[in-house]
């Protein structure tokens, strides 16, 4: 008589768990390319409260302006001689983005028109690649 029970004891059981692994890498992935990342001008910006400010879609390109009325990008400070430059070289990483300018409430009107001076010139006139200058505001 044949003992076909000891067989079966004699072999290892194992759980195959590469599959499993695919699957966990697999959504790994998934969420690092969906995840939406946040940036932030580099400098804490009290901004001003509008009462009828109107949502915008996320910005791509901050540029700060702190209450003495220095300009950061990218958290690094820049000269305002330099912002177009950087708004272009922001512009050529990301075409369709969005510019938004976040001026502390305490700094000057001065300041904040060369920034948008800047950003206008970095766009330009026709604003040919649909970029859009916005301002950052407090709802109020």
């Amino acid at each position: 008589m044949r003992n076909f029970g000891k067989a079966k004891q004699d072999e290892e059981t194992e759980i195959d768990i590469t599959p499993m692994l695919d699957v966990v890498f697999i959504m790994l992935i998934f969420f690092i390319v969906t995840a939406t990342f946040v940036k932030e001008a580099g400098t804490d910006v009290f901004k001003p409260e509008a009462k009828y400010a109107e949502p915008k879609k996320t910005a791509n390109i901050l540029i700060a302006i702190d209450a003495q009325d220095q300009v950061w990008i990218d958290g690094a400070p820049v000269e305002v001689t330099a912002i177009a430059a950087n708004i272009k070289r922001l512009k050529s990483e990301n075409p369709k983005g969005m510019i938004m300018i976040q001026a502390d409430k305490d700094s000057t009107h001065g300041k904040l028109i060369e920034v948008h001076e800047g950003a206008k010139a970095a766009v330009g006139l026709e604003n040919a690649n649909g970029l859009e200058i916005a301002l950052s505001t407090e709802s109020g």
